[in-house]
């Protein structure tokens, strides 16, 4: 039986026919129902990654299982940006216990969210079929299916972005039977929609105040509504600055010191650029098609600004002030792109039939929403490759909990242990079983009394006499990372200088495994 996803409810006199009041619901919660359904099986598939936990998820699992007083000690020098998330994982792992699904699940319902806010924004931009789309194509997307299975709060933040995004379409273009009731009271006359938008666009912020770029990017929806005659919007989208840019602005300023944090990031690459660019074609090339619905607004104010924006705002940040491009802090950004791809979709789906009425060949019987599950079902095919590799530990960068696992092998009671670089300890830190009876030679104080993620490690010249003291000295570093900094762009700091020339000049390496993306060395001491 057909839903008859088309174009929306009939409405008579301005009110919606009585009659057709119970499908348009049914018809709401297929659309948002199915993607999100969609968005659940997919985020719950493969979610223990075959018990890997790379170097992002490891912070958040260790910090998450401090108390709170630890972690307001942790957030006052590092990571403040990540505070409300690591009071979330605290929450769950307080109540279910710590375990990858419970460390994960959070980001699984933020996709979740994230999917059906974005086809509840489709249908009331395009009507039902677009929202569909919409929806099924933000869960198909490999890089939300990514993020929705990582212990970080990105997922999270699109869903907050998802829900402000509706609240936002619902207060710039209200139903005929909500432009009705405008003006009976204030609280209906400023909308209650702007109040919630507000609330949900600042704990959003809270989150990562990143996600201000989506805040800018509704901006220019507004301004674009007011050209058509909306002239009350602006003013009160700029009445929610009220409470987002202060609530926000304390996280700012009590980041800025804490920049360090992201100095690993590289100059934005070739790639990124091609990505960024290959983007936003493509949505362009979606807004230029005309498939604009009798009394519906277009995808395209709402849509483009969303996925352009943060794009370019974050590009153009890394240019002018310091390198911070990475897809994931704009996660967000994909609903702009599902929503004008999903529009595009369901343009064309329409337009096949008709086609085939005109041409006559039998195509004018074929339902609208059964084309549409079979193209989707061809993009799942297509891309089951990629989304069997995503549920791998080879899609992230390491595993630390392989690499902890050859250190129990390799190393034997008594034996120092170096970590470079210090970052390098969190495979210690997720699973301390497997250093237990091993000496941290460079450790000065440990990441709970110090209020750090890794410690705090002594100077230089204490490291080297630590290391001269042992005779065996298991040293766990990257696997593709010679010279023992974090990063390529981050120069080796002084202490993994001093450990590397100690190594070099004083130990034999003796036996090498990579595993996880990580390598894990044990020297013995020759002179």
């Amino acid at each position: 039986m057909s839903l008859d996803l088309g174009q929306g409810t009939a409405a008579l006199g301005g009110r919606t026919a009585p009659g057709l009041v119970g499908a348009s619901r049914t018809r709401g919660l297929v659309v948002c129902g199915v993607p999100a359904l969609l968005a659940l099986v997919l985020g719950l598939w493969g979610l223990r990654r075959q018990g890997a936990i790379w170097r992002d998820e490891a912070a958040t699992w260790e910090v998450a299982q401090r108390s709170l007083p630890e972690i307001g000690h942790l957030v006052g020098q590092v990571d403040v940006v990540h505070c409300l998330y690591y009071l979330l994982v605290h929450t769950v792992f307080e109540v279910f216990g710590a375990s990858l699904a419970a460390l994960r699940l959070p980001s699984v319902l933020g996709l979740v969210v994230a999917v059906a806010a974005t086809a509840a924004t489709g249908r009331r931009l395009a009507g039902p079929l677009a929202g569909l789309s919409a929806g099924l194509v933000l869960a198909l997307l490999p890089v939300m299916q990514r993020y929705a299975q990582e212990g970080r709060s990105f997922a999270l933040v699109a869903a907050g972005v998802a829900v402000a995004t509706r609240l936002l379409v619902g207060a710039v273009y209200p139903a005929e039977r909500t432009a009705a009731r405008d003006g009976r009271r204030w609280w209906d006359a400023w909308g209650w929609r702007w109040g919630a938008y507000a609330a949900v666009m600042l704990v959003t912020a809270l989150l990562n105040w990143l996600s201000l770029f989506a805040w800018a990017a509704h901006g220019v929806t507004v301004v674009l509504a007011r050209r058509r005659g909306r002239r009350p919007l602006l003013s009160r989208w700029l009445l929610t600055a009220t409470a987002i840019v202060p609530g926000t602005l304390p996280l700012i300023l009590a980041s800025r010191p804490q920049a360090g944090q992201v100095a690993w990031i590289p100059p934005a690459s070739a790639a990124s650029l091609l990505g960024v660019t290959a983007m936003l074609v493509v949505g362009l090339v979606c807004a230029r098609i005309p498939r604009r619905a009798p009394k519906r607004p277009s995808p395209v104010p709402v849509g483009l600004p969303l996925l352009a924006l943060p794009q370019l705002g974050l590009l153009l940040a890394s240019l002018l002030v310091e390198p911070l491009y990475v897809d994931r802090y704009v996660l967000f950004s994909y609903i702009g792109l599902s929503l004008l791809v999903g529009s595009t979709v369901a343009w064309a789906v329409r337009a096949v039939p008709a086609y085939g009425r005109v041409r006559g060949r039998g195509w004018g019987r074929a339902r609208s929403e059964a084309l549409l599950a079979g193209l989707m079902a061809v993009v799942f095919l297509a891309l089951l490759p990629l989304e069997v590799g995503l549920r791998t530990w080879a899609s992230r960068t390491d595993d630390v909990r392989v690499a902890a696992h050859e250190v129990a092998v390799l190393a034997r009671p008594g034996d120092g242990v170096v970590f470079l670089p210090d970052q390098r300890r969190d495979a210690a830190l997720v699973t301390p079983g497997a250093f237990r009876g091993l000496d941290d030679l460079a450790l000065a104080e440990s990441p709970v009394a110090s209020g750090t993620l890794y410690g705090i490690e002594a100077a230089p010249e204490r490291i080297r006499t630590a290391m001269l003291a042992h005779g065996r000295i298991v040293v766990v570093g990257d696997a593709d990372d010679e010279s023992g900094s974090a990063s390529s762009s981050v120069p080796p700091s002084p202490r993994d200088r001093v450990k590397r020339a100690v190594l070099a000049r004083h130990f034999t390496p003796v036996d090498v495994v990579e595993a996880g993306g990580r390598r894990v060395t044990v020297y013995e001491r020759t002179r």
